[in-house]
């Protein structure tokens, strides 16, 4: 299967803000629903702009990734499901690599 679009469905805790904030008080707690070695689905509770740039931070490992947005659906209870896409780095979360190791 193709690594780029193998998704694992794992929810992790992360930190979610615009790549230009800096002030860690604008940053929101979301989850992921899916993973995959480039990319995430995550659970916001704002939406985004197709193309802004948004950092993901683990919270248990402190990994920041940045992400380019390349969807936002709106969900029924005002919550936003963002597709985020890595070009640049592999996810390397410690959940991540635990279960794409173990998947067939």
């Amino acid at each position: 299967m193709d690594v780029w679009r193998k998704r694992l469905p794992i929810a992790i805790v992360v930190r979610l803000n615009q790549a230009q904030d800096r002030p860690v008080n604008t940053a929101e707690l979301a989850y992921t629903d899916n993973l995959s070695a480039h990319g995430a689905r995550v659970i916001s509770s704002r939406p985004w702009q197709i193309g802004e740039v948004a950092q993901v931070t683990c919270l248990k490992d402190e990994i920041t990734i940045r992400g380019k947005i390349v969807y936002c659906q709106k969900l029924m209870d005002d919550r936003y499901c963002i597709g985020l896409n890595f070009p640049d780095r592999r996810v390397t979360w410690s959940a991540y690599r635990t279960y794409s190791s173990t998947s067939p």
